[in-house]
């Protein structure tokens, strides 16, 4: 999903499910929950309730978020974990639904889940969305200007549905299909060599991509809210058919490969690598489903750019990340960050420009148990672009 939120006041469900963990440990550390309790002399709830197939541990709230491209954004959320069986292997299965709504007049509703069956043999993934989105839109290629750009609105329908089977432990391949709908898109204002490329691009009022999933994904990790070690591998190809809708044929392949690292070795500090491609193999996307900086599936790539910063029919991104504790409790921590990104230009379709950013931020401890953060971040890149990034969670 577009990463807006900042959830301020959200209980996270794994207040009550991360029980199992070394109770000595965790006693030395502290997070938000731990401080809010001591501020206001109440408990917030029990977080050492057992876990237990078929038991469902809600938690949902208003809260509050930001991002460049939102300004501040007003939040309904609620969140709904469970567990399918007892084993000490079980992965937890959780549904997040949210409203959203924006300082930029941007309103947007998710309703997101991934369900692991029993034995963890099948994984089960939805991401259905759906924005009514002003946005900014900056051309084509890596040699846009960040004062050139065009403002767009459209309605945009997204409905992702995939299962994956275990082949081997953390192995798994599977299926799915993809529906990305466009309509109601508009320009209204703008750079007009920008509205010019768009349309000579192809830009259309309505648009749609349809299409068939095959992807492998290997997943070691032990913690996937903020690992600490591990590879997490995964290859998804799509196939966008006319007669499934699509308004062409044509073929995608995103490759996401990520590495932590403990540094010092036996320390919780981490030195994270990341590695995403979204790559066009053949055919012609329509306009608002070319990879693009920030459309990634939690809206993270390209931190140091506005969200559409730099789009084109194949883009390559690397980033590495060092995360360290500031406080030994584990209240708060520090990240530094560089990226580098390229989009190939139109229409020779090569690789001319790389956008480099860097940056630096906190985390605070948001619930020990899962290792969750609050991450702030101030991103900076190439012809004065910077801002703060904000997430719950690591960015990758």
């Amino acid at each position: 999903m577009t990463k807006l939120f900042f959830l301020f006041f959200m209980l996270c469900f794994s207040l009550s499910v991360f029980s199992q963990a070394d109770s000595a440990y965790y006693s030395t550390q502290e997070d938000l929950v731990d401080l809010a309790e001591r501020v206001f002399k109440k408990s917030l709830g029990n977080r050492n309730k057992e876990k237990k197939a078929g038991k469902l541990y809600f938690s949902g709230a208003p809260s509050l978020g930001y991002s460049l491209t939102s300004g501040w954004s007003a939040v309904v959320a609620a969140n709904g974990a469970f567990y399918t069986w007892d084993g000490n292997d079980a992965k937890i299965s959780n549904i997040y639904s949210d409203a959203v709504y924006t300082q930029n007049q941007q309103f947007i509703a998710h309703i997101q889940s991934n369900i692991w069956t029993s034995q963890n043999k099948f994984n089960v993934i939805t991401d259905w969305r759906y924005y009514a989105y002003p946005q900014k839109t900056f051309g084509l290629g890596g040699n846009t200007d960040l004062n050139n750009y065009a403002d767009q609105t459209y309605n945009y329908l997204r409905l992702y549905q995939s299962i994956l089977k275990s082949i081997r432990p953390n192995f798994y391949a599977g299926v799915g299909y993809g529906l990305d709908y466009h309509y109601n898109t508009d320009e209204t204002a703008g750079d007009s060599a920008v509205i010019s490329t768009t349309l000579q691009y192809g830009l259309t009022r309505n648009s749609m991509s349809s299409g068939i999933n095959a992807m492998l994904l290997y997943d070691n990790r032990i913690n996937s809210i903020n690992p600490t070690k591990g590879i997490y591998a995964s290859a998804t190809f799509r196939q966008n058919l006319t007669f499934l809708g699509s308004n062409s044929n044509w073929q995608s392949l995103i490759v996401d490969l990520r590495h932590y690292i403990p540094f010092p070795r036996n320390s919780e500090n981490v030195i994270a690598l990341w590695s995403y491609n979204w790559l066009t193999l053949n055919g012609t996307p329509p306009y608002l489903d070319l990879p693009s900086t920030g459309w990634d599936p939690y809206g993270n790539v390209g931190r140091g750019y506005i969200q559409g910063r730099f789009r084109g029919k194949n883009l390559i991104y690397l980033e590495t990340e060092y995360r360290f504790k500031i406080l030994k409790n584990g209240l708060v921590g520090g990240v530094v960050f560089a990226n580098a990104q390229s989009v190939s230009d139109w229409p020779s379709n090569s690789f001319k420009t790389i956008a480099p950013a860097a940056g630096f931020g906190i985390r605070l401890k948001f619930n020990k148990y899962s290792r969750t953060n609050v991450a702030i971040d101030y991103g900076f890149g190439q012809q004065g672009s910077q801002g703060i990034f904000v997430n719950l969670g690591e960015v990758f």
